[in-house]
């Protein structure tokens, strides 16, 4: 009896040194792997997406990014670029249960979770692009728990935007469009006149 309790308390030591609850270790930042003991990663698609504030990046300017989902209790998130896997860019004061992972040199390049609580669609992680960046994605392993977890869970590429903006508030776009409409109205009465 005493040799199955001793191995029952050797089992846990080992799942909680293995599992890492209070973040991802600096080991994990190029193939973004869980060091979980040899479970694998969920095969099936992940149930997460990636939200970014926006489709275009400026250097300098803030993009926030939500990964939304099911609840999920550990985090691994950064930014890069092409087949890079390099992180890159900063990310500003983590959101509770979260905190800053050294990954390529930055202090700074990629998120992880602080503890096992509960991460959700409420929680916003604010990234700053680097002034050499043309074209980003997110990439993130997300954990519901210890055993169940998704890797290369990646948000649509985000583009330097160039000095343009689709902003549809500019003074541009209320202008041309009413333009149009003018004109179209006259096109269809000079229709009608001719007719």
């Amino acid at each position: 009896m005493a040799a199955v309790f001793f191995g029952v308390v050797i089992l846990q030591v080992l799942t909680s040194v293995l599992s890492f609850p209070s973040g991802a270790p600096a080991s994990t930042c190029v193939d973004m792997m869980p060091r979980h003991g040899g479970i694998l990663p969920q095969p099936n698609p992940a149930p997460y997406t990636i939200q970014t504030s926006s489709a275009t990046l400026q250097p300098g300017q803030p993009i926030t990014v939500v990964i939304k989902g099911p609840d999920y209790s550990g985090v691994l998130l950064e930014a890069r670029s092409g087949s890079d896997t390099k992180a890159l860019g900063t990310w500003q004061t983590p959101p509770s249960n979260t905190k800053f992972l050294e990954c390529s040199g930055n202090q700074q390049g990629a998120i992880t979770h602080a503890n096992t609580n509960i991460k959700n669609n409420s929680t916003v992680y604010t990234w700053i692009p680097p002034a050499t960046a043309k074209s980003i994605f997110f990439m993130a392993t997300i954990a519901q728990q210890r055993s169940v977890f998704w890797v290369n869970v990646k948000s649509p590429t985000l583009t330097q935007s160039g000095g343009t903006s689709l902003d549809v508030n500019n003074s541009a776009g209320r202008t041309a469009t009413p333009v149009l409409i003018l004109l179209v109205v006259l096109m269809a009465n000079v229709h009608c006149l001719v007719a």
